[in-house]
């Protein structure tokens, strides 16, 4: 690996300046590669022996770096400590905000769950009664968590959020509580709220855990209790001009018995390729199963055709369910990809995983032939808990950029 060097076109940094940026350089290395020696330290970011020793100091004195072993058993003195970062220097909380309840990690600093809970909220209850809950469940989940105190919450909801405020718009459907939350927390913890759409999340979770790994451009389509997608073009998140992008569900197309409105998305794709529908069209093709706890039915339907399709690649109703599901899906997604050309296609939520590669193969299959430009299409692999995962990774950047930060110059 080339050595990382910090380069300003600028006028020279001076020497504090200079030194925090080695610093901060140091904990990504650590963060990305886990636990280091120094002279790991001075190979990876091409600075000399003293210039690593002093960072070092100044980590360790910090409390943001620690000794967590030694490399080799027959090694000896301070060039074969292996230093790590302090992972309880600070606490994190996620949260996963649906329509019909919430649910929350608390972890440290590197990520790693240390308590996990969630509470359901019905529609009847008010608003004030539903933000006591969440804010209460979060308090509850760090002190089992052993945190006394939260450095940043990470919080997944659905909704449009704002290009310039960076909150959560008021959006027709979706209860007051929602958009009432981060403000609760922000007022009752001493903590940072940062706020990001679920599905916007979720595409943050798939590029760096899950199905898109290896791409910095990308679509997800995100089929769960709701319906959107996320636009990842040049590793760079799209929200457009008002935070819309990406609302799939009010996609006009054919084979609805309309049109959607400015105010609900029936009509649309949501019509088409949302969970009531998919549930709808597997009943059509006498396809049943128990629904699950914790998901749309739609995904344990469209589960149970893939298992039957496993034993049996000819079951008759199994292939006829997902085969018109593929072509309800393939609608949605040419049109994306028509406007977008964006080489990867995700199938994410509760009903891309559940669909896996049985599903996401007859959805190529007919984008080839619908479309001219080429495409793979993946499905998703984190299912409905992505959103969460990427709360946690939302909150866990913003902490550790604020940690890490070198100062102002």
């Amino acid at each position: 690996m080339a050595p990382l060097i910090w380069k300003d076109p600028g006028m020279p940094a001076s020497p504090s300046t200079a030194r925090a940026i080695n610093d901060r350089l140091a904990l990504r290395l650590l963060q990305q590669q886990g636990p280091l020696t120094a002279g790991q330290l001075k190979q990876l970011t091409g600075l000399s022996r003293p210039s690593v020793a002093d960072l070092v100091e100044r980590l360790t004195e910090a409390g943001l770096i620690g000794v967590v072993g030694e490399s080799g058993e027959q090694r000896r003195g301070p060039n074969a400590r292996v230093y790590g970062i302090v992972a309880d220097r600070a606490h994190l909380a996620a949260l996963d905000v649906r329509t019909e309840g919430v649910a929350v990690v608390v972890s440290d600093l590197l990520g790693s769950v240390l308590a996990e809970a969630s509470v359901p909220i019905g529609d009847e209850t008010d608003t004030g009664p539903a933000v006591e809950q969440a804010v209460a469940l979060v308090e509850r989940t760090a002190k089992e968590a052993g945190a006394e105190r939260l450095h940043t919450i990470g919080i997944g909801a659905p909704g449009l959020i704002d290009p310039a405020t960076g909150e959560l718009r008021n959006s027709s459907g979706l209860p007051e509580w929602h958009r009432r939350l981060a403000a609760a927390l922000q007022e009752r913890l001493p903590a940072r709220v940062l706020v990001e759409n679920e599905t916007n999340l979720a595409a943050l979770a798939e590029q760096r855990d899950g199905a898109a790994r290896d791409r910095d451009t990308f679509v997800l389509m995100w089929f769960g209790h709701g319906i959107g997608a996320a636009v990842v073009l040049d590793g760079v998140l799209r929200r457009g001009a008002s935070g819309g992008t990406g609302e799939i569900g009010f996609l006009p197309v054919p084979g609805t018995d309309g049109l959607p409105s400015a105010t609900g998305c029936d009509g649309g794709f949501h019509s088409l390729a949302g969970a009531a529908a998919i549930t709808e069209l597997a009943a059509r093709h006498g396809v049943v199963a128990p629904a699950e706890p914790h998901e749309p039915h739609a995904a344990a339907l469209v589960r149970e055709a893939v298992a039957r399709l496993a034993v049996d690649a000819g079951e008759p109703l199994a292939s006829g369910f997902l085969d018109a599901l593929a072509d309800r899906v393939a609608i949605g997604a040419a049109s994306v990809i028509a406007v977008l050309d964006p080489g990867c296609v995700v199938l994410a939520g509760e009903i891309g995983r559940a669909g896996g590669e049985a599903l996401a193969a007859r959805v190529r299959e007919r984008l080839g032939r619908m479309s001219p430009l080429p495409v793979e299409v993946r499905a998703g692999a984190l299912g409905g808990g992505a959103v969460l995962r990427g709360a946690l990774l939302m909150a866990r950047d913003g902490a550790q950029d604020e940690l890490f930060a070198p100062p102002a110059r």
